[in-house]
């Protein structure tokens, strides 16, 4: 039986920092994934923060990748502006909270995470190979052991093998917690469940757009009636070549409001400001009924080429490696690729028909469970020998517009590992030993602060940020409360106060209807401008999105139904974001193919991840 100090279960960016910071630390580990690649389970919004505490250490990405992370990695743009809009129809009201952004902040990246995560396996896989470890994909844990001193880990693909500690970095949807009950499954009201779509935009289009120079990014949240009166809002985030656009909601919220995923990124696709965000020039092709079928086979394979190569010369052309296509002999010089590109775009519409209208290009929907740790985070991140990291442990931040937990899952490895190494050069992996270490770092860390109290230095940006808004143009009792809370002693006193009660006692009062629906919504109909949108989006359908989807299907079901009538799963109807629940007579059934994995079912089912390789391959993350 092949035996290794550390297995690291999960291969997102968490377990990858993990595995790079044990093999730095000179031990033997090996990250199991169950994508046929990494990168192809991950979604993330996503932003990955570089953070720093004046008081405490905080273990950024850069410090485990290397300083030259920034200049290295396949990262998309460097945010640099941060802005919230509040929405009422065609009224947006725009705040710039670049400067809660920049709190305690090095950098924020807008990252994909199959360009990312790869990446980072590389790097890791590199330091693992040198001492007797790496990374195994395509493989799904099944079961762990503890047969005297003995730790067995089971796979359906691998023979069962040995390890002296566990690293679970298996998502917000750990089996690793299921097959241990090392934690119970995260309620409704404990998590916040995201759907995205990743647009493509050419890179200058982007630019110019958005008033970014070369590398920089902006990032926008919004709130109001965009939200169709739930917890949570909206976001875009600028990448390279593309946007990440999405919705992210408390599923409480959604529970006792069900709305399908795909209608809220939809009702954010129509709203005007986001519309023309997204908007760009898109080939839409004419049927000749009068032509035989086989002469209509035959332009339509003409018409796929051509767009096809003015798709590929548009974007290249709108980029910054343009000259690429000149080095390599292509062209001659950039004018004759604008040439090129004019005069596809003639013969398109000359001889095809082809119209070139204002619409946007979708690539890929993808949907997740997030955790809140004000509410979730596992106050032991430990059972047996066995410790848990960023989702998987529950931990993530959500404080209004602040949003974290990809670099929350580097910072909880990296502590992971420190706790690891000290168990392995002491032979001593008791949870009196090794998780109380470990659970004593978690605690040190500004993340696990977030998590727990009230930071009044971030209160007091924001209200330095809202301090403009005319009080009018809310509610009164809101109004009260901000004018209250601009006395220094005042919120000094309110914040020891709220930290006293803890989080439990005020997220009903600050995390509600009124706070995200009502007050944005009010704030864009006495302070907002009206903007217009100069075309209507032709919106994919749910079916057209879930065509675009790859999947390596699995004949046995991940997903098992207990109870068939159970008011949970008839909100499923609507909530599944990839519409895998139906009625059949007074029962709900399951078809699992075209699942994405989310685990927005699995409070009220059987869940696992599917087998080594099967199920969803994300594109994109």
């Amino acid at each position: 039986m092949e035996q290794f100090d550390a297995a690291i279960i999960g291969g997102g960016s968490a377990g990858l920092s993990a595995l790079k910071k044990l093999s730095d630390l000179n031990k033997s580990a090996i990250l199991i994934e169950a994508g046929n690649q990494i990168g192809t389970k991950n979604v993330s919004g996503g932003i990955l923060y570089s953070k720093q505490d004046p008081h405490r250490r905080i273990y950024n990405v850069e410090d485990v990748f290397g300083s030259d992370f920034a200049s290295s990695a396949p990262i998309e743009r460097l945010i640099k502006k941060y802005f919230l809009h509040a929405t009422s129809k065609n009224k947006i009201f725009t705040l710039d909270i670049t400067a809660l952004h920049e709190y305690k902040t090095n950098f924020g990246y807008s990252i994909l995470l199959n360009r990312l995560n790869p990446w980072l396996a590389q790097l890791a896989s590199e330091s693992a190979d040198k001492h007797g470890g790496g990374i195994i994909t395509g493989v799904h844990v099944s079961d762990i052991q503890w047969i005297e001193d003995k730790t067995i880990v089971k796979t359906n693909e691998l023979e069962e093998f040995q390890v002296k500690s566990i690293i679970a970095a298996d998502g917000v949807n750990s089996e690793v917690a299921e097959i241990t009950k090392a934690r119970q499954k995260f309620k409704p009201e404990e998590v916040y469940f995201g759907v995205k779509v990743i647009i493509k935009l050419p890179e200058n289009i982007i630019e110019e757009r958005f008033h970014l120079n070369s590398s920089e990014g902006s990032a926008h949240l919004f709130a109001g009636d965009i939200t169709l009166n739930h917890v949570g809002g909206g976001f875009l985030y600028t990448n390279r070549e593309t946007l990440s656009l999405g919705a992210v909601y408390h599923y409480g919220s959604l529970l006792s409001n069900p709305v399908t995923p795909s209608e809220l990124i939809n009702v954010l696709i129509k709203n005007p400001l986001i519309s023309e965000y997204i908007k760009d020039e898109v080939p839409l092709r004419n049927e000749n009924a009068d032509l035989s079928k086989e002469d209509q086979l035959k332009v339509q394979l003409s018409v796929s080429k051509l767009i096809k190569t003015y798709n590929e010369l548009r974007y290249k052309y709108f980029s910054k490696n343009n000259v690429e296509l000149v080095e390599s002999g292509k062209f001659t010089n950039i004018e004759e690729i604008r040439s090129k590109i004019d005069s596809i775009k003639q013969d398109l519409i000359g001889k095809y028909g082809v119209q070139f209208v204002n619409n946007y290009v979708e690539l890929e929907y993808s949907a997740k469970l997030i955790p809140d740790g004000k509410r979730c985070q596992m106050r032991k991140p430990y059972y047996r020998n066995i410790l848990f990291i960023g989702d998987a442990a529950g931990r993530g931040i959500f404080i209004g517009p602040k949003i974290e937990g990809l670099n929350v899952g580097i910072d909880d490895a990296v502590r992971a590992s420190i706790a690891i190494s000290r168990s392995l050069e002491n032979n001593n992996f008791d949870s009196g030993y090794m998780g109380s270490y470990y659970e004593s770092l978690v605690n040190e860390s500004p993340y696990t602060r977030d998590m727990t109290k009230i930071d009044k230095d971030y209160l007091t940006l924001f209200l330095n940020v809202v301090r403009n808004i005319s009080m009018d143009s809310i509610d009164p009792r809101l109004a009260i409360g901000l004018r209250l809370m601009k006395n220094t002693r005042f919120r000094r006193v309110a914040v020891g106060l709220a930290n006293i009660l803890g989080y439990n006692k005020i997220l009903p009062i600050v995390e509600s209807e009124q706070t995200y629906v009502r007050v944005p919504n009010l704030l864009a109909n006495k302070l907002g401008n009206i903007v217009t949108s100069s075309y209507v989006p032709v919106i994919p359908t749910l079916s057209e999105r879930i065509a675009k989807l790859q999947y390596n299907d699995d004949s046995e079901p991940h997903i098992i139904v207990e109870d068939r009538r159970s008011e949970f799963m008839k909100k499923l109807l609507l909530l599944c974001p990839t519409n895998c629940y139906s009625y059949e007579g007074e029962d709900v059934i399951l078809q699992h193919e075209g699942c994405v994995e989310c685990g927005s079912c699995s409070i009220g089912t059987k869940w696992k991840h599917p087998k080594g390789e099967k199920g969803i391959i994300y594109r994109y993350g």
